[in-house]
């Protein structure tokens, strides 16, 4: 049996609410480091939690929101200046993910010369409904009802012999009982509280009847919003908080 664990870089929403950093998360595995998704304040997390830069091969985006892709540029301008990239990285997600991720960068670091590092990336796209295999792990994606001209996903990721299910940013769907079938871990945002519109982000009274919906060996909530963090008393499953580090 392979060892694998997951380190929390960022559990806060978009509003880093309480000072949590955005999203942001590490499996790692023998020989395989996978990042999912690159909030703006992951580098500074990695940093932290003692995780090179270098030692990423693949990075998993679900959305194309700030909170979970727009980390990438400062990721990018890491592997130009500071940590120069030895092996080749595989960025995934949605649809226009790498014409919005060398869009931003380039606003934001106008006058970069990106050619050298850009042969370094290789951007793949998630379709929902399928599965992929990226260097060493495989991944299985769905669409979720986030955003409606882009494409939001919740994410499966098989590597070595567990399986770590994410939700991504979502509403209420049928495929979150499902894409948790089976997995050591899943990973449910959990943004509101009393909030009741449960179109694109979930509330934790409506995650907390379902739970037993959920085949998981261990469910953690993440995404957390002020809301939540207002009711932390009354929360009964497990929350995530920054730089957790999980064995599985």
């Amino acid at each position: 049996m392979s060892s694998v664990s997951l380190t929390t870089l960022g559990t806060g929403d978009a509003f880093a609410s309480r000072g949590r950093f955005q999203s942001g998360y590490v499996i790692t595995a023998a020989g395989s480091n996978t990042l999912v998704e690159a909030g703006p304040t992951v580098l500074a997390s990695m940093k932290r939690c003692g995780i090179s830069p270098a030692d990423i091969d693949t990075v998993l985006i679900s959305h194309l929101h700030g909170d979970h892709f727009g980390g990438l540029p400062f990721l990018i301008l890491e592997y130009m200046f500071e940590t120069k990239r030895r092996k080749n990285l595989t960025i995934a997600g949605p649809r226009h993910l790498e014409q919005r991720t060398w869009s931003l960068f380039r606003g934001m670091y106008p006058e970069s010369d990106t050619t050298e590092v850009a042969r370094k990336m290789r951007f793949v796209v998630l379709e929902p409904g399928q599965s992929a295999r990226l260097n060493k792990i495989q991944v299985q994606s769905v669409r979720t009802p986030h955003t409606i001209k882009d494409i939001s996903l919740a994410l499966k990721v098989g590597v070595g012999d567990k399986l770590i299910a994410y939700s991504g940013d979502t509403g209420w769907t049928e495929e979150l009982p499902e894409i948790s079938r089976g997995t050591d871990l899943f990973m449910c945002e959990c943004t509101y509280f009393e909030s009741v519109d449960l179109s694109f982000h979930l509330n934790y009274p409506l995650i907390a009847a379902n739970r037993p919906r959920f085949d998981t060996k261990r469910m953690l909530l993440t995404h957390i919003g002020r809301e939540v963090l207002e009711h932390e008393g009354e929360i009964v499953i497990e929350m995530a908080h920054d730089a957790m580090r999980i064995e599985l």
